[in-house]
């Protein structure tokens, strides 16, 4: 029995019984639902071509996938994906974390960029997605400026040419409610729209921490003519409520204390005083031009506007340092009012021949970003003094915010790419591309009549080479590279930050054989990035003392990566996954190379998919993440902290009562496993047990 209040599963246990026993005769005579063939594609790649066949790995997340397993957060979508760390920070409930390839990913919405700086960050919809896909590695070929750990594109739900409909109504413990809604029909023969709309809430998984959300987005599709299709898309997002601030001391938690042990729930921050709200809205559209038999004309545009409130205050990761006894500890308290917008115009003409022996496509581009962040920011890391074993919230008065300083950050960005693909005797395929980015960024301190001023001008170039055999084995090998600007200011040189550079070389093979349904992807790989940022100190001219991070190190990560998807019968589905990362840091000092924080060496996953009977669809997945360490800068004790490996148990039911009812019960961390995700400085506990019932009805 699962020790959970009853009052807090009684509505769960009421979707679950529905279930089980309100079965429809419609179902009695039918036989099991035939699978269809799993074939992959990615809208990353800005061309038309399988994944199978691209010399570089790609992973996707469908919408089947985050339906069985109720993804309620970006983040949420990659646990079963190799490759991929999500959520090393925590349980966040107003913030996505992932690190792809031990780097961080940049966010894109159908191909635009989601930008972010510092916490105006985005927070997507994961119920107003048709997929999530993963394009891993430096890709500033396709999208210039971006981390080098990868790409992380979502692709809205756009009209279907069929009429279709749903609500789904959720709830579960933790407070969870959750209302949804996706409608999509025909206005005429050549138009057709799509709403889709959610209302969400749920507390956090620290005390007194919650957040509500409302998210609309309408979208419309129209055939101009025969050769041209224009789709309008829009969305919105409210999300109004106490952020987790999951930030917990080594001491308590993952070091033992005298003391005792820190209560996972424990919130240190003030939850009368903190507020995360956030106001998100994009509008744009994507154009589609078949201009004859050999090229066709495509061109997407976006407009994102996030509007943030930010009060947030957490504990500090060390004992106070004017408390002999060490039991103390500083709270600090971050401010941040602002706004953030951008605009991405992307045009692309696609051409597609064929001779004798060979079929090629040609991929040529112009991008444009702008980009905009201005607001007020105050940080005060000495806020208050407080007894972390000994704490109760209320005691502090707010912050004067009389005091914060204005800034604004404009980055703009204009691209001219190309790529060429050629396919020789249906058997090897190669790439080549270039691209050339030129990039203006200015950082102003309104307040004090500063303003940082940087121009660069980066070439990226890609290639990749496979053969394709007859009996499914697609060995490959490519290159490529990245570079992502930086818009903040270099405490120690008073600059701004030079790009960080990326460069990566994969080798593999990917499998999709003849006699099963299904693929295998095996890579290795080899990243660099250069100019990377090393904490540091150093004294002004004044003899202050200077603390922040400068760009003297490199980091290198270099793994193996598996995966493999399988339908081993019409009824069962296999989705398997293997990383290793060897990830390190060197400061290029004396003190050598440095095992990267929080990334693990070893993660595994498998999830399978089962459809019992012709209602009856069960799923359940492990996922296990292997030991990591804390930064080996981190003064909380003498020792680097290590943070043992964990595994975690998902598991869903789904059951169709009818041909228009559907219910399903899904839990994650089934056995309500007590962990930490990772230790930088801080030490960050993962999420525990949530359970949630939901009834759907289509038509």
């Amino acid at each position: 029995m699962l020790p959970v209040k009853a009052e807090k599963l009684s509505p769960v246990y009421l979707a679950l019984s529905l279930a089980l026993f309100s079965s429809n005769s419609a179902y009695a005579e039918q036989d099991l639902p035939e699978m269809e063939k799993i074939q992959v594609t990615a809208s990353a790649l800005k061309i038309r071509t399988p994944m199978a066949e691209t010399p570089v790995s790609v992973s996707v997340v469908e919408r089947d996938d985050l339906e069985i397993r109720n993804v309620n957060k970006l983040d949420e979508s990659f646990r079963y994906t190799s490759g991929v760390l999500s959520s090393p920070y925590g349980a966040d409930n107003d913030t996505d974390w992932l690190t792809v390839r031990g780097f961080e990913a940049a966010t894109y919405l159908d191909g635009s960029r989601l930008f972010k700086d510092g916490f105006y960050v985005w927070m997507l919809e994961p119920y107003g997605l048709e997929q999530v896909e993963i394009l891993k590695g430096p890709a500033s070929i396709l999208y210039g400026e971006a981390p080098p750990g990868g790409v992380v594109n979502a692709v809205q739900k756009k009209p279907k040419l069929e009429p279709a409909g749903e609500v789904d109504v959720q709830i579960g413990n933790k407070d969870t409610a959750r209302v949804a809604f996706d409608v999509s029909d025909e206005i005429s023969d050549d138009k057709r729209f799509r709403v889709v709309g959610k209302f969400s809430q749920a507390d956090g998984e620290l005390n007194d921490t919650e957040n509500t959300r409302y998210y609309i987005a309408p979208s419309l599709e129209m055939d101009l003519s025969e050769d041209t299709t224009l789709t309008l898309l829009a969305s919105a997002i409210h999300d109004d409520g106490t952020p987790t601030n999951g930030f917990f001391p080594a001491i308590g938690t993952q070091v033992d204390d005298t003391r005792g042990e820190i209560d996972p729930t424990t919130n240190f921050g003030e939850p009368d005083y903190d507020v995360s709200r956030r106001t998100q809205v994009t509008a744009g559209f994507q154009l589609e031009h078949i201009i004859n038999d050999t090229w066709d004309f495509e061109q997407n545009f976006n407009y994102a506007y996030n509007d943030l409130l930010l009060n947030s205050t957490y504990i500090m990761s060390t004992p106070y340092w004017g408390d002999p006894s060490g039991d103390t500890y500083a709270r600090g308290v971050t401010y941040r009012e602002g706004t953030l917008q951008s605009i991405t115009l992307d045009n692309r003409f696609i051409g597609n021949w064929s001779g004798d022996r060979t079929e090629q496509t040609l991929l040529l581009g112009l991008d444009v970003q702008s980009h905009q962040n201005e607001g007020k920011e105050l940080d005060n890391y000495a806020y208050d003094i407080i007894d972390p074993f000994n704490f109760t919230p209320g005691n502090s008065d707010p912050l004067d915010t009389s005091d914060a300083l204005e800034r604004r950050i404009d980055k703009n960005q204009l691209s001219a790419y190309g790529q060429y693909q050629l396919v020789l005797d249906d058997r090897w395929i190669g790439i080549v591309g270039g691209r050339y980015d030129y990039v203006d960024t200015q950082n102003e301190d309104l307040t004090n009549n500063k303003q940082y001023d940087r121009v660069d001008n980066e070439f990226s170039f890609n290639a990749g080479l496979m053969y394709r055999s007859d009996f499914g084995v697609t060995p490959y090998v490519s290159y490529a590279e990245s570079f992502e600007v930086i818009s903040t200011v270099d405490q120690i040189t008073g600059e701004l930050y030079k790009p960080l550079e990326g460069k990566q070389t994969e080798v593999g093979f990917k499998y999709t054989p003849d006699y099963m349904d299904g693929y295998f992807n095996l890579a290795w790989y080899n990243l660099k990035q250069t100019n990377a940022l090393v904490s540091t100190s150093a004294q002004d001219p004044d003899g202050n003392w200077l603390f922040g991070a400068t760009q003297t190190g490199e980091m290198v990560s270099q793994g193996i990566e598996f995966e493999a998807v399988v339908q081993v019968t019409d009824e069962l589905k296999v989705n398997t996954s293997y990383t290793y990362t060897d990830s390190h840091i060197d400061n290029n000092d004396d003190t050598g190379e440095k095992r990267s924080p929080m990334i693990p060496r070893h993660q595994a996953s498998v999830y399978l998919d089962y459809q019992m009977l012709p209602q009856v669809r069960v799923a359940t997945g492990v996922r296990y993440v292997g030991s990591s360490y804390d930064s080996e800068d981190s003064t909380v004790t003498t020792e680097t902290i290590k943070v043992p490996a964990y595994w975690i148990w998902d598991a869903s039911l789904q059951y169709d009562i009818n041909t228009s009812w559907r219910a399903q019960l899904t839990v994650n961390n089934v056995l309500d496993d007590e962990y930490i995700s990772a230790c930088n400085w801080y030490c960050y506990y993962g999420e525990s047990r949530s359970i949630v019932g939901s009834i759907k009805y289509m038509w």
